[in-house]
């Protein structure tokens, strides 16, 4: 449908629902709004994007999806994800990083749109449950673990593993833990614990919000000071910041000196015929530039790591302030203040800090209206990652609806709703949003809170949107050890083992696939997308191998005049008919297998003289296994063993009809029932061979 609101937009005339939809939506803004800054966060992404996140794509998802209280924003998972697709290729927080994840917005509204515009919402159905539990599970753990850094206040460098950052992080909290934001954090967890368990309608997390910021403010939590690099005394610190500045400036030189090597290496690509040797000096030249660019921002890294590791002491030394080594105090210094530590070196300054972090300024107003920057290289690094988020946040987008359309009995289109969520992700990108999904948490809000219609999602919108212009002065003291808790506590409900534990009971295959997802995406991380592909991998492949050896059962005569497997109950067969069920379809991957069977089995049987497939299993039959089975009946015939068919599916008996085969059979050979083809063979074999059969035909239908 072109404009699916226009089925609900009708009954906002009634004043309840209307009513109803206002308290919804406003109850979800109140989530939403401290939600989405600490999901920013986790995206590598200043906090105030998480505001720009939750101002239009949750209206535009709900105007142009099928689910009418499905809450649309910010996500932890989604959040995650989109910091795994672009820390390899920009620094967080950095503007390339920012411009890159709008672009990733851009580009997984794109996907869904086409996915949905084509009906093609079956495709995440690759994504197989036991998939998302295990990179949910690890994707909550990891989420959880890497906020440790901001609830005990330390900074420390990404390892290539996430599991490697994490250790750095705990060996950090063990000798430079900060109090203050310990503190912080854990009032956070105590009001939104509290309260949940307390008073579960209250709006916990805002409300903590609330309280952390006003302590914040009152205790002066956020001390920090940005001074000139002359401010900074000591031979120790001035020799680092002087290698540093060398450094820089030769980190320079080199990018310079590469972007002519490549130049010249282009240069020489482009000839007609270029000289091999002069294309490999050229080659040579920018690999050299490239080791040396590399060492150098090693280098760099090292003394950055090494100045933040410093404790300093602000000191007056000749009647200005300066800030000196805290083990090396200068004589004659006056001591003011002790705890500081460098947290962002400029070219020509130094911020201190000895307070915990704060949110700090946020840009007043809505977001501009501004295209993505188009770049293509980037484009193809980042194709796979926006597919993955794309179906990663449809499925989790398209699974809470169908739990709330369930409840509502209201009618629930995927594709309509790939058509929302993408639209929304393309809106947002136009202002400044990064990829948005479905959220669980604030959808249960959503409807708990009485929301009828979509209109609901479209007052959250109005609401952030007030927020945006006139209120974003309050938030500037909001630490951010509150929105490193929130987020936890956001995740605690996403780790679920039992799942997975059900999962493995129901079905091995499925119980080893979710398990390996869980670890692999746990050890690839920050390289999310590789645990889930090879999940899917893994799936698709036990799926293939399951197919490929479908179960073929030796029916034998119950007791009850029924016929089952004989392996199963222990049932005496017949050593002249054989009765073979073949459960699954016969197509290109498994006919062997079926072949190789009805070989076996008439390998052992060497009075063998009829047998009889049981097709009922049969559902589907292809080219090959039409081929297979015009070859088996010829082997059996000239082996004096003639092949019968019962119960055949109308599908398939079509396909042997139309190839010719049922005619070179015979039709006297399918028949309606087993029993029947029993008969059949009975009646052919003679009276000498009831004695040694237990196959004696019954009346009553088989």
């Amino acid at each position: 449908m072109l404009l699916p609101f226009r089925t609900w937009i009708g009954e906002l005339k009634n004043p309840a629902v209307l009513r109803a939809d206002l308290v919804a939506g406003v109850t979800v803004a109140l989530v939403l709004i401290p939600q989405s800054m600490a999901y920013a966060q986790l995206a590598g992404l200043p906090p105030y994007y998480g505001l720009y996140a939750a101002f239009l794509p949750p209206s535009v998802a709900a105007l142009f999806g099928s689910s009418r209280q499905l809450a649309t924003g910010p996500v932890a998972v989604v959040s995650l994800m989109t910091a795994a697709a672009l820390e390899p290729i920009a620094a967080s927080g950095s503007p390339g990083f920012v411009a890159y994840a709008i672009l990733l917005a851009l580009m997984v509204g794109l996907f869904q749109l086409a996915l949905g515009l084509l009906r093609l919402g079956a495709l995440v159905n690759f994504l197989s449950h036991p998939v998302v539990l295990g990179f949910t599970n690890a994707a909550a753990i990891i989420i959880a673990t890497s906020q440790l850094g901001k609830i005990f206040g330390v900074e420390v460098e990404k390892a290539e593993h996430h599991y490697e950052t994490v250790w750095r992080m705990i060996a950090a909290a063990t000798t430079d833990i900060h109090w203050p934001t310990l503190g912080m954090a854990v009032a956070a967890f105590a009001i939104m614990y509290g309260l949940r368990r307390l008073t579960p309608r209250l709006p916990n997390v805002l409300i903590a919000v609330a309280v952390t910021t006003v302590a914040a403010w009152a205790t002066e939590f956020s001390r920090q000071r940005e001074v000139p690099m002359s401010a900074v005394a000591g031979e120790v610190v001035e020799g680092i910041l002087a290698e540093r500045r060398r450094l820089r400036v030769e980190l320079a030189e080199v990018e310079r000196a590469l972007a002519e090597a490549r130049g010249r290496l282009a240069a020489v690509q482009r000839q007609a015929a270029p000289d091999e040797a002069e294309l490999l000096r050229a080659q040579h030249e920018v690999d050299l530039l490239i080791l040396r660019r590399e060492r150098l921002q090693k280098s760099l890294k090292a003394e950055v790591r090494e100045l933040r590791a410093i404790h300093f002491t602000r000191v007056r030394l000749e009647g200005a302030e300066r800030f000196v080594v805290r083990s090396h105090p200068p004589a004659g210094a006056e001591r003011l203040d002790d705890g500081w530590r460098i947290r962002r070196i400029e070219t020509d300054s130094i911020l201190f800090h000895r307070g915990g972090r704060v949110v700090g300024e946020i840009p007043a107003g809505l977001p501009a209206l501004r295209l993505p920057a188009l770049d293509w290289g980037i484009i193809g690094q980042l194709f796979l990652a926006a597919m993955t988020i794309a179906l990663i946040g449809f499925m989790e987008a398209i699974a809470i609806a169908k739990s709330m359309a369930a409840r509502t009995r209201q009618h629930l289109d995927a594709n309509q709703e790939l058509i929302g969520q993408g639209l929304g992700n393309i809106a947002g990108s136009l202002f400044q949003s990064y990829p948005t999904a479905g959220s669980f948490s604030r959808s249960a809000v959503n409807i708990d809170a009485g929301a009828v219609t979509g209109f609901s999602s479209v007052v959250t919108s109005l609401v952030v949107a007030v927020v945006l212009l006139w209120f974003t002065p309050l938030l500037y003291h909001l630490p951010q050890a509150t929105l490193a808790a929130v987020i936890m506590m956001a995740v605690i409900g996403l780790v679920r083992f039992a799942p997975m534990r059900y999962a493995w009971k129901v079905d091995r295959n499925d119980g080893i696939v979710s398990v390996v997802t869980f670890v692999l995406t746990l050890l690839l991380a920050p390289h999310l997308e590789q645990g889930i592909v090879t999940g899917v991998l893994l799936s698709l492949g036990l799926y293939l191998y399951r197919s490929m050896h479908a179960r073929v059962a030796v029916l034998g005569r119950h007791p009850d005049g029924s016929l089952r497997d004989a392996q199963v109950h222990g049932l005496t067969t017949c050593p002249n008919i054989t009765i073979l069920r073949f459960d699954g379809s016969l197509y290109f991957a498994n006919t062997a297998y079926f072949e190789e069977t009805v070989q076996r089995k008439v390998a052992i049987k060497p009075d063998l003289k009829f047998v009889i497939v049981d097709a009922e299993g049969i559902n589907h039959i292809d080219a090959t296994g039409e081929e297979m089975l015009r070859q088996v009946a010829e082997r059996l015939r000239e082996a004096g063993i003639t092949l019968l068919f019962s119960r055949m599916k109308k599908q398939v008996r079509d396909v042997l009809e139309r190839s010719g085969f049922v005619a070179e059979m015979g039709a006297d050979h399918f028949f309606s029932r087993t029993g029947h083809a029993i008969e059949f063979a009975w009646s052919r074999l003679g009276p000498d061979h009831a004695a040694g059969c237990p196959l004696a035909p019954v009346r009553s239908p088989a």
